[in-house]
């Protein structure tokens, strides 16, 4: 046996020389392992890329999920009051069937309370007072965020954020004491009493939000117009009114949806038909004792909800700008 013992030979493979005696890796042994960690890193990419995407197309599916459950259930009240509205009293009252389908379909309702003059009534005292309403509520508003955010008087800051606290105030707390007000003037089961009530609504929060949209504008504006020699009324009218008018919209909208939709006022200071609005005309005349006459109280809630469907569809964009303004500025 000799003394000293030979070293195993490493195996040879074609096109790979043997490693060298002193350790050392060769080049091409060094690119194929980098390689290989490329290879690994890119394929460790892949992976979070992919899980990445399925994380979202689930959250997307989810979310498309929630939406249409929100859907139906927020479509469900109008589709059945659209399908009651075009059945007759028969059908209604003969309970066969499905309640979500109509198997006659009659505009009967519709024509009824088109030609009903106490229905002809409500729509245009609901007409008057609102119109009304909004213009008073919104010279006011306008007039006193323009002077609370812009003229900086003592105590402008406690009068605004007081201003907005009284919007807090439920209406059913205070329709006591302005009944007692409203007596004491005489307007009581006049239509114009609501000229005067609904204001204590609208006129808060439309203030609210025009003072928010009014923060907003630059102050170096009515500064330069101050330093050219404009009043504040010109300030206010030739400034600020065009800058802020998706403010002003959205206020309008708001006093809008007020004025044509309240109920607890209406019903608390009107008692005959030739004064009443469409919200206390509708339960008053076509609910008889233990009569519901459900067709054409569908048929009156869909006419009455026409102005605020059409204003809405059409000016949604500036009451989401304008909420938003009032939200966070201020």
């Amino acid at each position: 046996m000799s003394a000293h013992m030979e070293k195993p030979r490493e195996p040879f493979v074609a096109g790979l020389a043997p490693a060298p005696a002193g350790g050392s890796v060769p080049a091409v042994s060094r690119q194929t392992t980098g390689a290989a960690k490329q290879g690994t890193s890119a394929s460790r990419a892949h992976v979070h890329r992919t899980s990445l995407h399925s994380q979202r197309q689930w959250a997307m599916w989810g979310s498309y999920a929630a939406l249409a459950v929100f859907v139906v259930m927020f479509l469900m009240p109008p589709f059945y009051t659209l399908m009651t509205s075009l059945k007759s009293s028969a059908e209604i009252s003969a309970q066969t069937g499905s309640p979500w389908l109509v198997r006659h379909p009659t505009l009967d309702n519709f024509w009824y309370l088109i030609t009903y003059p106490n229905f002809q009534t409500y729509y245009l005292n609901s007409v008057m007072i609102t119109v009304v309403t909004v213009a008073l509520s919104m010279v006011i508003s306008v007039l006193a965020a323009f002077s609370l955010s812009r003229m900086g008087f003592w105590g402008s800051n406690i009068l605004s954020t007081g201003v907005f606290l009284t919007y807090l105030i439920p209406p059913s707390l205070l329709f006591i004491p302005l009944f007692q007000i409203v007596g004491k003037l005489g307007l009581i089961n006049s239509v114009w009493c609501l000229v005067l009530l609904y204001p204590t609504l609208a006129v808060p929060f439309c203030t609210w939000i025009m003072i928010g949209y009014f923060s907003s504008i630059p102050k170096e504006l009515d500064e330069a117009a101050l330093i050219d020699g404009a009043s504040y009324m010109q300030i206010l009218l030739k400034i600020f009114i065009p800058v802020a008018m998706p403010g002003i919209i959205a206020a309008t909208i708001f006093a809008f949806t007020v004025a044509w939709g309240a109920f607890l006022y209406p019903l608390a200071y009107l008692y005959t038909s030739n004064q009443m609005v469409l919200t206390v005309g509708i339960i008053s005349d076509l609910i008889r004792g233990d009569v519901f006459q459900w067709g054409k109280i569908m048929a009156a809630c869909l006419l009455a909800s026409l102005p605020p469907i059409i204003i809405y569809a059409f000016l949604m964009d500036y009451y989401v700008a304008g909420l938003t303004a009032g939200a966070t500025k201020g």
